[in-house]
């Protein structure tokens, strides 16, 4: 089995969880009376090519970004760290943010592409990134568009979440991880 396999596989049984965990936990985003009948997300076929390196940099003094939100509220991120990297034959950015007050080096990755609102949720998707310490300039880390998902207010008004400000609108096509429900 070659390391794509293997990693498709991976992807799959992560997926394959993910489904479970929708259909049966109480905390699951899905309405109680439609997780009876949920037959599991819908993705894009796993692709390696959307599995990228993206170099890091880091700010040092993070500016807060107001983020609109999927119930028209407003909520404070910070950017930062500017993460860098090559997809479809071109140099992209994507910003990452953290909660104003949130402690941890998780990094929150709205954004949009061009298949927002046609083959994904209309308010965009998210990746979350987990360094297993802090980052400094130059680093480089993955940056695995098949694991964006979708936002859980894409299944349910109870839920508020941040839309990808413009600065995280990719001018191109992402067709890797979740698609709309």
């Amino acid at each position: 089995m070659t390391d794509v396999d293997d990693y498709a596989d991976r992807l799959r049984e992560n997926r394959a969880e993910k489904d479970r965990a929708f259909a049966e936990n109480r905390t699951s985003p899905l309405p109680p009376e439609e997780r009876d009948g949920f037959d599991g997300l819908d993705y894009f076929d796993p692709d390696p090519d959307y599995r990228v390196e993206a170099t890091v940099t880091v700010h040092d003094d993070p500016e807060p970004v107001d983020m609109e939100t999927s119930d028209d509220r407003t909520v404070r991120y910070l950017r930062v760290a500017t993460l860098t990297f090559d997809l479809d034959g071109d140099t992209r950015t994507l910003y990452a943010y953290r909660q104003e007050g949130a402690v941890g080096d998780d990094l929150f990755v709205p954004f949009r592409d061009k298949t927002t609102g046609q083959q994904t949720y209309r308010g965009g998707r998210y990746m979350e990134l987990a360094p297993d310490r802090a980052l400094t300039d130059g680093d480089r880390i993955p940056l695995d568009f098949n694991l964006a998902y979708t936002p859980f207010c894409a299944f349910s008004d109870a839920f508020s979440c941040p839309l990808p400000p413009e600065e995280n609108w990719l001018a191109t096509t992402v067709p890797a991880g979740e698609r709309a429900p």
